[in-house]
């Protein structure tokens, strides 16, 4: 059984973890995007389905084109950051599956049911969209994950030659900027949302 995070540890990827809208000027290299994709994708996934698709826009051009996507305020993010990244979901993410899930006919649950593989691919890409976030914190770069876009362009933009792939999020990468992050909002207390039935 794995031992409990020491506080640090805590802070660093919840408590004082936070959304920015601007970042640094220090660069991130193509290794650290590497090795946040290794951590995030050992995240589980229902029959490890993996549906993310990435695009991380580390050009100009690739971030001038998702930003002519975005809204105005947005924009400028998305051109400013060091690297900026579309969080797709592939509704086929079963034909992977005999690769992905070997030990039972997975592919077959999802084979004529588009219905629930959408449903599926947004679940499972979202949860892969929250452990992107966490294994960044993780490395020590920050985030700012967005909505605030028209999902339909920036299909056109970066999933045109993938059918099946579309946008869920997107969100910046680097190196956080303090003074571009607002008060922390309150968080509720557990009584608030919560039972225990």
């Amino acid at each position: 059984m794995a031992a409990p995070l020491d506080d640090v540890a805590l802070d660093q990827l919840f408590r004082s973890g936070r959304t920015y809208n601007g970042f640094t000027d220090q660069p991130v290299s193509e290794d650290q995007l590497r090795a946040l994709w290794d951590l995030m994708k050992m995240g589980p996934t229902s029959a490890n389905q993996l549906p993310a698709r990435l695009v991380w826009c580390v050009s100009q051009e690739a971030k001038e084109k998702l930003a002519a996507c975005a809204s105005d305020s947005n924009a400028d993010k998305i051109r400013k950051a060091p690297v900026s990244v579309v969080i797709g979901m592939d509704v086929n993410f079963h034909e992977h599956l005999p690769e992905l899930f070997p030990h039972t006919d997975a592919k077959s649950w999802f084979d004529g049911n588009a219905e629930l593989r959408e449903a599926s691919a947004f679940r499972n890409s979202s949860l892969q969209g929250g452990y992107f976030i966490l294994a960044a914190r993780a490395l020590g770069l920050d985030t700012g994950p967005m909505s605030g876009f028209d999902g339909g362009e920036v299909d056109k933009a970066f999933f045109a030659d993938q059918p099946g792939v579309r946008t869920n999020f997107i969100s910046t990468l680097g190196y956080g900027d303090p003074a571009t992050i607002f008060d922390r909002s309150p968080r509720p207390a557990f009584e608030k949302f919560n039972r225990i039935a």
